[in-house]
């Protein structure tokens, strides 16, 4: 990382600092399990009982923040201010970060690269990936999340960032936010935060946006229909794909290493950004043949039988859970079609027809086989009445874990995806370690 002093930590006034090595911190860490020699451990809600840990492994010092959120944004800015990078921020209902994992990829061959690690999107997260910042960093990829209004606009002022990429708008924390136009005025706030002379790379059908399109000093550049950045061909092609679009009048052909549909819309995104930060299109498949999304995010694993899993656990909302449907179902060919989905999260008072809207998707998608778990889950199998010959509901994840040697056959092709409250790894682990 960028080189910080301890004395300019100390200056902050944040808390209690422990010295025990150098003048300098070479990086800054809240798990103790993380801590190379030279770190600052910082300690976060329970880590103050991983102190001891920290020192033996050699950290530089420990701080115990009077404000654990406050301390590290003040660490992350110390480190922001010493960046002459430029920064994308990237923010959305879903696809953040694989919009982020595929824009990084694509930059990495022409420019020194940071982007946020998993899911490192909050209040803890984002100013951990600034202080990975090194002196030679010349691009840093950020992942924005948020729970209410107001968040975003403060990891952008933290971040400050000249590229702002709004993925999706779509239902997901309804619960908090109520409607999709408030989702829209909190997703918004990037777009408020840049430069005048910054870029907005935003969907071209996300009419809740409109009236936040106010600055005449932002470009704005539209992914999608009628937009500036189009996709032209998409052509599965077995375990790859081949994607044409049109970046702002430019051609671009990538032959892609996987073959999941609904990414093609997360590879706009990062073209378009990519555009933005006046790289060359030209050579944009040097990266693209590097491109690797985080865990969980539909990795496919083989099961016995000639079977296979789609593990698609992290999260899920409608809009994600019909594009895993559809891919389940393009992807399977004549095997038999299995979803073990767990409910929905987030969704507010219309959380039920959300339920039956996906479970009637799946037998638009020619499921054969549905397993749903939690009590909301039940509309999936209202959506599916009829028309999925086979269908059980869970309470629990262990009931569903029960019943997976029922409910499956070999050969099957299997997509697991739910809430990530529901822990629905533990079924990809599992179905996984059959052919382990």
């Amino acid at each position: 990382m960028i080189p910080l002093e301890l004395n300019a930590i100390e200056a902050l006034g944040l808390g209690p600092l422990e010295r025990m090595g150098p003048i300098h911190v070479s990086g800054v860490q809240v798990d103790s399990r993380r801590i190379q020699p030279g770190d600052l451990f910082v300690v976060v809600g329970e880590g103050g009982q991983y102190v001891d840990d920290a020192r033996e492994r050699r950290a530089a010092a420990v701080l115990v923040p009077d404000d654990a959120f406050a301390a590290l944004e003040a660490i992350g800015r110390l480190a922001r201010d010493r960046s002459r990078a430029r920064f994308v921020g990237i923010t959305g209902s879903m696809g953040k970060t694989s919009t982020k994992d595929i824009l990084a990829a694509l930059v990495r061959p022409r420019a020194r690269v940071v982007a946020a690690e998993r899911s490192y999107n909050n209040e803890i997260g984002v100013p951990l990936t600034l202080c990975r910042l090194e002196e030679d960093t010349e691009i840093c990829i950020l992942e924005l999340s948020m729970r209410g209004l107001g968040q975003i606009a403060e990891l952008a002022a933290l971040t400050r960032p000249e590229i702002g990429v709004i993925t999706t708008i779509a239902p997901v924390h309804l619960e908090k936010l109520g409607s999709l136009a408030r989702i829209a005025e909190a997703k918004s706030e990037l777009i408020h935060a840049l430069p005048p002379g910054g870029t907005a790379v935003i969907p071209a059908d996300a009419a809740d946006l409109t009236p936040h399109l106010t600055r005449e000093d932002v470009h704005v550049l539209r992914v999608g229909e009628g937009g500036d950045v189009v996709l032209r061909r998409y052509e599965p092609m077995g375990e790859r794909a081949r994607l044409d679009a049109e970046v702002a009048g430019e051609h671009v052909a990538l032959q892609l290493p996987f073959n999941i549909r609904h990414q093609a819309g997360n590879v706009l995104l990062a073209l378009a950004a990519y555009h933005a930060l006046d790289l060359p299109l030209g050579r944009v498949q040097d990266g693209a043949d590097e491109i690797a999304f985080t865990l969980w995010r539909g990795e496919e694993l083989p099961l016995p039988g000639g079977g296979f899993l789609i593990n698609d656990v992290w999260n899920a909302n409608p809009l994600s859970m019909r594009a895993a449907l559809e891919h389940l179902a393009q992807r399977a060919g004549d095997r038999r079609r299995v979803a073990v989905l767990g409910q929905m999260a987030e969704l507010g008072p219309d959380a039920p027809a959300y339920h039956v809207e996906v479970g009637e998707a799946a037998a638009e998608a020619g499921i054969d086989a549905l397993l749903a778990i939690g009590p909301l889950a039940l509309g999936y199998l209202e959506g599916a009445a009829g028309r999925v010959p086979g269908t059980r509901h869970v309470e629990t994840l262990d009931q569903a874990l029960s019943a997976l040697p029922e409910f499956l056959e070999p050969g099957d092709a299997v997509l697991v995806k739910g809430a990530r409250a529901l822990g629905l790894e533990a079924i990809a682990e599992t179905l996984a370690g059959a052919t382990a």
